[in-house]
């Protein structure tokens, strides 16, 4: 039986020297993530694409730029998404007003939309604590390892006690775990090196675990197999426990991480702390939660104070 024949897919256009040029300058100078190039990869490739009537990057105006930013728009395509596009090419004409001579950028007379962030959503510390219960309790699968559960403990209260990206966990190694001063040294985003302070809790199942399964070197988190536990089955794992939790709202390893920055907000710990473990380069990034702690604030006014209802 023969297949249908299919269209034949358009040739992309061949690589622009700037181009090229622009993201060896991010791998080898900025020392970029890969994902970071191929985002920017396809974002430079898709305006050059798309964009009417282009001739070259030094012929753009700013008009041309809105003319895509509103194509984009059309095509319903999410703020966050739009604001990803131009943030690869800010960063393209910036390098060609600093290495190419381009004498005005376009894109400074261009205006982005605007962000409507919402208020992270974080867990009680009564719902943190029966998840953190779940794993020692849980009835493992027949095929789970003989210490599945000493090692779920173990990644839900590093999470909880460290505020960890789920990526930043998953890549830890045994040799990253501090055992005489109870901290992690984690590579962040921009492979910035920061060191995170671990409670007692987080400590012991940690030594529980790393007994248990024998994990003495290598990364700290394995499976069956004895590899790295991959970002997908960390968050197996804690979905995993969610299901079996009275936990009401959908909870992603993120979440646990704005519970945890929340949480020391709330008893009283300063926001250039909270931004130090985060890992966070911005002030202005952590003091998201220091709205989620004020609305936290007002419920406790409302239901307390005498005249605060109407």
């Amino acid at each position: 039986m023969k297949r249908p024949a299919t269209a034949p897919r358009s040739p992309s256009p061949p690589p622009d020297p700037l181009e090229v040029e622009f993201l060896e300058f991010l791998s080898v100078e900025r020392d970029s993530s890969p994902l970071t190039i191929t985002n920017y990869t396809h974002a430079l490739c898709s305006f050059r694409e798309k964009a009417p009537g282009f001739t070259g990057w030094f012929a753009v105006s700013a008009d041309d730029f809105r003319a895509y930013l509103f194509a984009l728009m059309k095509r319903g395509l999410g703020r966050s998404t739009i604001r990803l596009h131009f943030a690869a090419l800010r960063s393209f004409y910036k390098f060609l007003t600093r290495r190419r001579g381009l004498e005005v950028n376009p894109l400074l007379e261009v205006q982005l939309p605007k962000i409507e962030r919402g208020l992270p959503v974080v867990l009680t510390l009564k719902h943190v604590e029966e998840l953190l219960a779940l794993p020692l309790t849980y009835p493992h699968e027949r095929q789970a390892p003989p210490w599945a559960g000493e090692r779920d403990a173990a990644i839900l209260e590093t999470f909880y006690s460290s505020g960890l990206r789920l990526h930043e966990l998953a890549n830890l190694d045994v040799k990253d775990y501090d055992i005489y001063h109870d901290t992690l040294r984690v590579l962040g985003k921009g492979k910035k090196e920061r060191l995170c302070p671990l409670g007692s809790h987080a400590v012991g199942a940690l030594q529980r675990y790393r007994q248990k399964a024998n994990v003495h070197e290598g990364p700290l988190f394995i499976s069956k197999l004895r590899t790295r536990l991959t970002t997908r089955a960390i968050s197996d794992v804690l979905q995993k426990y969610l299901k079996a939790s009275t936990i009401p709202l959908k909870a992603t390893p993120h979440k646990l991480r704005h519970s945890f920055a929340t949480h020391l907000l709330n008893n009283g710990a300063d926001l250039r702390s909270v931004q130090e473990l985060l890992g966070h380069s911005s002030l202005s990034t952590t003091q998201i939660y220091t709205h989620v702690s004020t609305e936290r604030m007002k419920q406790v006014y409302d239901q307390a104070h005498p005249r605060a209802k109407s």
